[in-house]
């Protein structure tokens, strides 16, 4: 199928080849909401009876424990819906360049998605249903897909259920759909679902009505005499009674350091169980006749080929189909099979789970992690999943510090999850949550080098290289060429997650820039400046990883692998690498300062002295082009002050 007929099908399932046409007016709430607790039966009261419910996937790419789908099922079963269509849409947006001119999704990702798309349709079909796969943006899509109606009357009410996103990109988009649905009529809403972390959010944070109760009863404690220490200890007692009021509305209380966030939900709140994948026959498609001819078309062709992904990137050609490298740790395939494949080897097949944490910081090879991190980006497996897994193994086959690490990490997701929840759009800003102006050094030649894997430095230079050309670096290596990059280089630090975000696997737009942030010190926690030799003869310490990926360096004698500047003339021509010619010369570090030795003040408003320059809509400019400011997480009914999809309604 040629890449016009794919965006003709998109232009026929929306009936205006025109495109989408932006409403001024905001959108009611009646129209966006978010899944209650138990994913069950928020909303059922005020669908009317809908006849058909449109499964949006996005970063959800999986059957199994997935609210939006558990809940689509439900409804089934209560006659609240006769029909199910599940949706993928390939969004232009995507597949632009950034503001700093990267590919927003490199070849890699791009090819890895594909597949998580491929394997999720062939799982569909498996249950007796399938994947209605477009190419074009969702708020141009989804009005199409209304139910038909019979003539001359309306068409039925339409639900939309996706899972809930809490970054600005995302959160627009969202909006987008929930306009367009119902401007098309009918009553249609989009219904936002709590999925991608460990806990869940409705698990340990309060609703704003019975969080506003506790403070009123706490300032009654307070004016009836128990003073502020009344206060404190009602807000303790409700806290004790269970996980929910662990935070408050929002997060807007969690700490900006992650080990009194994972201490107080370890000791204080429990995570859900996994709900199951549907059965044959529990999620019913429209019939043909119910459906538009664009939409039977679309579900019957086979999915868009590489030509047919939405480049458009001003200035950049669109990449090639990645080839898979020799020296790639994992042969990593998408979609929800490989990714229970792969938990399942990892625990069961080959018991490098109880190895984890010795292993963890390696740099070749494909077991030294779990690997899971494409697969948990793209939704392809449950952070729920494989915590239950790994209490089950640990219940057969014995619990260790290694097993707990894995855990260790899932917490990890989920504090900077959380964590952009809370501070909005701050996390994109130069200045970070602490609103800091450091002085940024923006020589071009610096950062193609750091991009480039040309620094001099082999430990930096081999992670780059690797990143290029497989999409994977390891969570050592991250760490240091962020400290490199920001710390030693003093470069601003969006522009290193800005070139992650176009190259990574497993990219996720909270841990992300979550992690770069946090690696600029511009977060509130402790700032981490790596000693890259060091690290270097710590973790690669026969220099096997760095002549892997620096093959100039391969004859380098073991003891000067990572500093391959103090060979000797001679030591250089016996190892047929000349320094300056064969390998560049290292990057003179003591030219450059660091950000933080010349201090910077707070910015105010929340934005920070160094949060980008406000654009013409009044809202700062980030790396990501988003709004300014916010947090608290997105939903219809509110859980807290105006969160970053309520922003945009």
């Amino acid at each position: 199928m040629a890449a016009s007929s794919v965006h003709n099908m998109t232009n026929g399932i929306n009936g205006n080849a025109g495109g989408f046409r932006p409403l001024s007016s905001s959108t009611s709430s009646s129209c966006i909401t978010s899944s209650g607790t138990n994913g069950g039966n928020n909303g059922s009261s005020k669908t009317g009876g809908a006849q058909r419910i449109i499964l949006w996937f996005r970063n959800d790419l999986r059957l199994h424990d997935n609210y939006m789908v558990y809940d689509a099922v439900q409804r089934v079963k209560r006659g609240e819906a006769s029909e199910v269509l599940p949706v993928y849409c390939f969004d232009p947006r995507q597949y632009g360049a950034t503001p700093w001119g990267s590919l927003k999704t490199g070849a890699h990702r791009a090819a890895f998605q594909l597949q998580c798309v491929e394997d999720l349709k062939s799982r569909l079909r498996e249950v007796g249903s399938d994947l209605l796969v477009a190419v074009g943006a969702p708020e141009e899509v989804m009005p199409g897909l209304l139910s038909s109606s019979p003539p001359g009357g309306s068409p039925a009410p339409l639900l939309v259920f996706t899972s809930e996103e809490v970054t600005s990109e995302e959160c627009r988009t969202d909006v987008r759909v929930a306009r367009a649905i119902k401007r098309v009529g009918g009553g249609g809403r989009l219904l936002r679902f709590w999925n991608h972390t460990l806990y869940h959010i409705d698990d340990i944070t309060l609703p704003p009505s019975e969080q506003q109760q506790q403070q009123r009863q706490q300032r009654q404690q307070g004016s009836s005499g128990g003073g502020g220490g009344g206060g404190g200890k009602g807000a303790a007692a409700a806290a004790a009674g269970g996980s929910r009021g662990l935070f408050a509305a929002g997060m807007q209380d969690m700490p900006d350091v992650f080990t009194p966030f994972r201490e107080k939900l370890e000791k204080h709140a429990a995570v859900r169980r996994d709900l199951p994948s549907p059965r044959r026959g529990e999620l019913p498609l429209p019939p043909a006749e119910a459906l538009s001819e664009a939409a039977r078309t679309a579900l019957a062709a086979p999915l868009p080929g590489w030509d047919e992904l939405p480049y458009n990137p001003p200035g950049i050609r669109p990449p090639s189909p990645p080839a898979k490298h020799p020296h790639a740790v994992l042969d990593f395939r998408g979609g929800e099979t490989a990714a229970l494949a792969r938990l399942h080897y990892y625990l069961w097949d080959s018991d490098c789970v109880s190895r984890y944490f010795d292993t963890r910081n390696g740099l070749l090879g494909g077991d030294f992690s779990t690997k899971l991190a494409p697969w948990l980006a793209a939704g392809c497996i449950s952070p729920r999943r494989v915590y239950h897994e790994i209490k089950k193994y640990e219940s057969q086959r014995g619990a260790n510090k290694s097993t707990y690490w894995v855990i260790f990490e899932l917490l990890w997701r989920d504090f900077f999850r959380f964590f952009a929840l809370k501070h909005g759009n701050r996390i994109f800003l130069a200045g970070g949550p602490t609103g800091r102006s450091l002085p940024w050094n923006p020589d071009p030649e610096l950062w193609r080098r750091w991009r480039d894997g040309r620094t001099g430095l082999p430990l930096v230079d081999a992670c780059m290289r690797e990143l290029a050309a497989t999409g994977f670096m390891s969570n050592r290596g991250r760490q240091n060429v962020a400290s490199f990059l920001v710390l030693d280089l003093g470069i601003d630090w969006r522009r290193g997650a800005d070139w992650f975000e176009s190259c990574l696997l497993d990219y996720d737009v909270t841990s992300n820039w979550g992690n770069w942030v946090a690696a600029a010190g511009l977060t509130g926690g402790r700032i981490n400046h790596f000693n890259i030799t060091k690290q270097a003869k710590d973790y690669d310490p026969h220099g096997d990883y760095v002549r892997t990926w620096c093959p100039e360096l391969r004859r380098v004698p073991e003891h000067k692998i990572h500093e391959p500047w103090t060979l000797t003339p001679q030591e250089q021509q016996a190892a047929g690498c000349r320094i300056g010619q064969d390998y560049p010369r290292p990057i003179p570090l003591e030219q450059y300062g660091r950000p933080h030795q010349h201090g910077g003040a707070a910015g105010s408003s929340g934005y920070g002295g160094g949060g980008g320059r406000m654009g013409s809509s009044g809202r700062p400019q980030s790396a990501r082009g988003g709004g300014g400011g916010g947090g608290g997480s997105g939903n219809g009914g509110g859980r807290g002050r105006k969160s970053e999809f309520e922003r945009y309604t």
